[in-house]
């Protein structure tokens, strides 16, 4: 069992930036492929960027350029930088390998003035 616990989600004005983070725990000897997905209201959760233990990185397109994910050994990293309002969603921390998938509780963000 792996435990995924997050931070850092919050109320930002649109421009800002916000800072998540992401510490797994439990058997994590084998974890790979760490990531951030989102989902908000009445939309369907979706990919934002993900990040391999070679570091390999891979990001939506709507947040490239905007949005940095980064990794230390087990905690992953979301900066986030000029927000908008449509950025606003409950962002959800992912680790996979093989057939071992875990979700962590997810934290909102919400880009308002």
């Amino acid at each position: 069992q792996v435990q995924l616990v997050e931070s850092g989600g919050g109320l930002v004005q649109p421009g800002g930036s916000l800072r998540l983070s992401c510490a797994a725990s439990g058997s994590i000897f084998s974890i790979n492929t760490m990531g951030w997905y989102r989902q908000a209201p009445g939309k369907e959760r979706e990919l934002v960027a993900t990040i391999t233990s070679a570091g390999s990185t891979n990001y939506a397109d709507s947040v490239k350029g905007r949005f940095t994910i980064s990794r230390d050994k087990n905690t992953v990293y979301l900066q986030m930088n000029s927000l908008k309002r449509e950025d606003t969603a409950v962002y959800y921390c992912r680790c996979y390998w093989g057939a071992e998938n875990y979700w962590g509780q997810g934290t909102q963000v919400t880009v308002s003035s």
